[in-house]
């Protein structure tokens, strides 16, 4: 058996600084240091952090008067902003730094006059975060299917912007539709869709053409892990979905001497690590043969708030 590795996987320069955004709250504050909404979508980091002292809350009113809080990595909304002032929290915004360009991006088009469409999955933090960062109504569309049911006049100016862990597929033929349907319609293309979120789809679609497995490690409302699962689908191998090696089931190796094995953008390389040797349990005696494929490599950082020091975050991304 070869277990086969795509290059870039895991950790993206967003969710790194993130991670170390609560890191040195916690080093400079103490704890605890509250955090809205998992800061990351992986249950491994956010236990990892737990134990160090963050308390991650759903609901503000869980965080005490006057203690530090974190916003995630998705971003959030203006009402829990002003929420957050009223109750006299001291707030470190661990929004990706793509993200906030997103937010930007929606409130040129509004001021600009334009009715804004998000292309995006209903629900996600990061797409009620974005919505939330405008003073106007937001169109969500999800699916080809959603831009078939617009109404607009054809004099409406509209514009769109879209959520950054999309599949580029997806995107490009909602995009394509939306063109379609109405010519004058602006936005940023695919470009909304972050560098992590594409160079690891197109890592995993070279990797899907050389292995008869594919294994994505990362969570389950992993936006992005879910992303890469489908495109290796769209390529035409069985691809599945395992949060950690304890999720790796025997059966589907069966007939799979080559395996891939990727991550998605707010997985720890640990864990990758960890499902390799659980696939190395499954060979018996032969060795497990490991194989890294070349690929984009990623040399992005981002600065911490000013707060914090301002240095940039370690750049954490395998490489």
């Amino acid at each position: 058996m070869q277990a086969v590795l795509a290059q870039p996987r895991g950790f993206c320069a967003g969710v790194t600084r993130a991670i170390h955004i609560v890191e040195r709250a916690l080093e400079l504050h103490g704890t605890p240091v509250y955090v809205f909404h998992e800061i990351v979508h992986n249950p491994w980091v956010v236990d990892d952090l737990r134990s160090k002292g963050a308390v991650f809350v759903d609901d503000l009113a869980l965080v005490p008067g006057g203690s530090v809080l974190v916003f995630s990595a998705h971003g959030v909304s203006n009402a829990v902003v002003a929420q957050a002032e009223g109750l006299a929290l001291h707030t470190i915004d661990a929004t990706c730094p793509l993200v906030s360009k997103v937010h930007q991006q929606a409130q040129r088009f509004v001021r600009l006059g334009h009715t804004l469409l998000m292309i995006g999955h209903a629900g996600h933090e990061e797409v009620v975060g974005t919505v939330g960062r405008v003073d106007a109504p937001v169109h969500l569309v999800g699916t080809v299917a959603d831009v078939a049911r617009l109404e607009f006049p054809s004099s409406t100016p509209l514009a769109y912007v879209t959520q950054t862990t999309l599949s580029l597929d997806d995107t490009r033929e909602i995009i394509a539709a939306l063109t379609a349907r109405f010519p004058r319609i602006v936005g940023p293309d695919v470009d909304g869709i972050c560098y992590a979120t594409h160079n690891r789809q197109i890592a995993v679609r070279r990797l899907a053409a050389q292995v008869d497995l594919v294994l994505v490690v990362g969570a389950r409302n992993s936006s992005n892990s879910n992303r890469l699962r489908e495109v290796a689908e769209r390529s035409g191998v069985p691809a599945h979905l395992v949060q950690d090696e304890h999720e790796l089931q025997a059966a589907w190796l069966d007939g799979a001497p080559r395996v891939g094995v990727t991550s998605g953008a707010s997985t720890p390389e640990l864990l990758v690590q960890r499902v390799v040797c659980a696939l190395q349990s499954h060979t018996g005696a032969e060795p497990l043969q490991i194989v890294h494929l070349a690929g984009a490599r990623e040399d992005v950082t981002f600065r911490l708030p000013a707060e914090l020091g301002g240095a940039r975050s370690p750049a954490l991304a395998h490489g």
